[in-house]
């Protein structure tokens, strides 16, 4: 399938070419290497370094008149540990016209929805590709018809989807993993349409003032699979069912104040359950008549599903609290901190990240993780030898 897809990224790309456009490119290449210090919980996980490559390529054309634009994504990691980590995907691929208040994208494409930090809890468009960082940060590309109307009183899309993505999970051989290895090769549908059962989605967001304002409804397979074990315990298989969910998001901005909050309500995966995450930013501005920007930020995280059926979260009562300080130097250093606190075991996650860029297409970045379980049914146990320290090296072209 991804040859298949390629040669027609190719072949459409060309047909621009034909048609007298101009088309754009640029692309990434990441040298990646990370450590772990403890020894694995499983013995059958990779010990202490893991080393991989990854390439991503753009290509971008738009008409004369901006009416009209198209984009294809590919990117491809080479993981020499975790075989489940060596990817390819097809991140976009799509077309999109644009006619006065309408738009319309037709192919695959990536969606971003949500205005919290710690946790994307709304996004629902797009499968997490959870190989790629425990974050969550990274998602593939969905197959989608996306139809726009926007008015006065905002923005109103329709997405219609089929050809669902599976949530990609480490290998046997890969951290942060659960206890036992997720077998994605036997993977259950609710639906007997499987990955091709019809999904439909509606959004409005608008602009009020100081306000940002997003709402949705969702019905169509749910991304995050519920993890079943087989019949002798050696393995999870991950099960996807149909699900209806609602969904809103809220951003107030004033003066130096950012308001957050991000619910959802979701049915058909066990009970129906409520989650949400909210909380503020406050950025001190040239801090000490320094070139620094200081950003603290607080968010509460909780998750209200329980019951027989209900998928695991490591997120249902959390505080988190981070610091992000912008340096605002010719070379772009930044810096964030934050620690996930369970307020139920005292359990703890902090994370830091940092970037600098090295010259005009070099960047390098830092991020670290520690994982400290508060007690012997921490949501962390499963995580807790999985503290690492991680480089990369992004090159820019």
């Amino acid at each position: 399938m991804v040859k298949t897809l390629s040669n027609l990224t190719i072949v459409t790309l060309l047909s621009f070419t034909l048609a007298g456009a101009e088309i754009e490119t640029k692309g990434e290449l990441g040298l990646e290497t990370r450590w772990f210090p403890n020894v694995p919980a499983d013995n059958r996980q990779l010990e202490h370094f893991q080393n991989s490559i990854y390439v991503e390529q753009e290509w971008f054309w738009e008409s004369n008149d901006r009416s009209q634009l198209a984009q294809a994504t590919l990117f491809g990691r080479l993981d020499d540990q975790d075989k489940e980590r060596t990817h390819l995907d097809i991140r976009d691929l799509y077309w999109e016209s644009i006619q006065d208040e309408w738009e319309v994208l037709i192919g695959i494409n990536r969606v971003f929805w949500g205005v919290t930090e710690s946790r994307h809890l709304i996004n629902i468009i797009n499968q997490v590709d959870q190989v790629e960082s425990i974050d969550e940060e990274s998602f593939l590309g969905q197959p989608m018809i996306k139809i726009s109307y926007e008015a006065t009183l905002g923005r109103l899309s329709l997405y219609l989807m089929t050809g669902f993505r599976e949530r990609t999970f480490p290998g046997v051989e890969g951290r942060f993993r659960t206890p036992l290895p997720v077998n994605t090769d036997q993977a259950l549908y609710v639906s007997d349409l499987e990955q091709w059962h019809p999904e439909i989605a509606l959004r409005y967001t608008t602009v009020l003032g100081d306000w940002d304002i997003g709402a949705y409804i969702f019905h169509g397979t749910g991304r995050e699979p519920t993890l079943l074990p087989n019949e002798d315990f050696s393995y999870l298989i991950p099960k996807y069912e149909l699900i209806t969910q609602a969904g809103l998001d809220i951003q107030y901005t004033r003066e130096a104040w950012l308001w957050k909050l991000e619910t959802l309500t979701r049915k058909g995966q066990g009970e129906t359950f409520f989650s949400a995450v909210g909380g503020f930013e406050y950025t001190f501005y040239q801090v000490m008549d320094s070139s620094y920007d200081l950003g603290l930020l607080t968010e509460y995280l909780y998750d209200g599903r329980e019951g027989e059926g209900s998928t695991f979260t490591p997120f249902d009562n959390d505080l988190f609290l981070a610091f992000r300080l912008a340096f605002n130097d010719i070379q772009d250093t930044a810096l964030l901190a934050g620690v996930f606190v369970d307020l139920n075991d005292e359990s703890r996650s902090i994370r830091i990240e940092a970037e600098r860029r090295l010259n005009d297409f070099t960047t390098i970045q830092i991020e670290a993780q520690g994982f400290h379980s508060g007690s012997a049914t921490s949501d962390l146990n499963a995580l807790k030898e999985d503290s690492y320290v991680g480089v990369s090296l992004q090159f820019y072209y």
